[in-house]
């Protein structure tokens, strides 16, 4: 008996370094796929999108003499010094359409986004003279396309292409002392992971501020560097979210995570990880099944069932990426559980296959490695399940005599025939 354990325990240490190299190998996929995958998403599809405000702000030039010396003699010129003044936004209203769209490369998910964005700004003069006043606004991302983009100040279409790598799109207007003027500007565009409005940067002030943000999704996460709005509504698709403020002073923004859809090669190598802790639930069961019910079951034996187990994970790695998750999961279940049982059925018979080591398989293969699909609830799961077998265990064998079992397992001998 003792000689079988030790047999038994060199196959489970010889799976489980199985199984480490296989999470190895399977996360070395989903990281080094990662660095070049991400990039031609973001080519593709866009990059995290952070929108900025208007820079708004009026310049005046000022004219100053300044003498030098040339070739010995006093020389007066005249110099223009441009002077920048930044004017504050009056009332910001902005409304924001946020639509997920997730998209698979290799063993990971990306959560894209389509993003229609409109805004109007209210701002004024507020200077005893007349201005000409510069607004810019920045672009919410370098590589990102933009459609159906308006840009109207004062009613006067933006008609002139952004300079080449500034980024930005300008315009001009002249305002009277005390006038006021109105930018409507949006655009139609798409991102990655993350979507965000800055007031500025760093600690920046906001007055009659209304951000409406509208999203077809459920699982809304704002970021920890996010403010949180302060109305929200559920309807058919999603939420209806809102930020509002009269006067506002804060160094923290607004902003919205995309869902992430479980990712499949994390996951896989989760699983494979916890493998170990699956096989060896599966081998108390059968080893304590075959002593009440006298089924002597060999080293060998594990060695198959082990490799069954393996078969599943290795075979849900490399489907992980071919086929959907549940899917992939369904399938090597399957596969694995046909393995064990139509084996165990040879050697052991139908009912012990099926209701024995069928059950303790889907259990503790199935079920548990299924765990880790709900994120957060895998540890009480395995924790629940752990403990009601202990509690089937020590029900079921609590009438054996382990000192007569091991001690008859002992003094038990194969006698060789006398020789004549």
């Amino acid at each position: 008996m003792i000689k079988r354990l030790f047999a038994i325990g060199f196959i489970f240490v010889c799976v489980s370094i199985a199984w480490m190299i296989l999470a190895g190998a399977t996360s070395t996929r989903t990281n080094s796929a990662d660095s070049s995958l991400k990039s031609r998403v973001s080519q593709l599809w866009g990059a995290p999108q952070a929108q900025l405000p208007p820079h708004i702000v009026t310049e005046e030039k000022i004219r100053r003499k300044v003498e030098s010396v040339e070739n010995g003699n006093k020389v007066e010129k005249i110099i223009d010094d441009v002077i920048v003044r930044p004017i504050a936004i009056d009332s910001s209203d902005i409304k924001v359409d946020l639509k997920l769209d997730h998209r698979q490369k290799g063993l990971l998910w990306y959560s894209t986004y389509g993003v229609n964005f409109g805004a109007t700004y209210i701002f004024s003069n507020t200077d005893s003279v007349v201005r000409d006043i510069k607004v810019a606004l920045p672009f919410p991302a370098e590589r990102a396309v933009f459609d159906d983009l308006r840009f109207e100040l004062d009613g006067a279409n933006w008609t002139s292409p952004p300079a080449p790598g500034e980024g930005k799109i300008t315009g001009w207007t002249r305002l009277a002392p005390g006038e006021q003027a109105t930018l409507r500007l949006g655009y139609r565009s798409q991102g990655l992971d993350r979507w965000a409005y800055k007031f500025g940067s760093g600690v920046s002030e906001v007055k009659n501020f209304k951000l409406a943000m509208r999203t077809d999704f459920d699982a809304i996460d704002f970021p920890e560097d996010a403010i949180s709005p302060t109305a929200k509504q559920r309807d058919e698709k999603g939420w209806a979210l809102t930020w509002e403020y009269r006067r506002l002073v804060s160094g923290v923004n607004i902003a919205m995570a995309m869902p992430e859809k479980l990712q499949p090669g994390p996951l896989a190598s989760q699983i494979a990880l916890f493998a170990p802790v699956s096989l060896l639930f599966f081998i108390v069961v059968l080893l304590t099944i075959g002593v009440v019910r006298n089924v002597d079951i060999h080293p060998m034996h594990f060695f198959f069932l082990a490799a069954s187990f393996f078969a599943f994970h290795l075979l849900f790695a490399y489907l992980a990426d071919q086929v959907s998750i549940h899917v992939a999961f369904g399938i090597a279940a399957a596969v694995s559980m046909l393995l064990t049982i139509s084996y165990l059925r040879i050697v052991f018979g139908a009912a012990f296959a099926f209701l024995a080591a069928g059950t303790a398989q889907l259990v503790y293969l199935v079920l548990f490695s299924y765990a880790f699909f709900f994120k957060g609830l895998t540890g009480l799961a395995i924790t629940i399940g752990a403990i009601a077998t202990l509690f089937v265990l020590m029900q079921v064998t609590a009438r054996v005599n382990w000192n007569a079992l091991f001690a008859t397992r002992r003094t038990i001998e194969p006698v060789a025939d006398p020789v004549s």
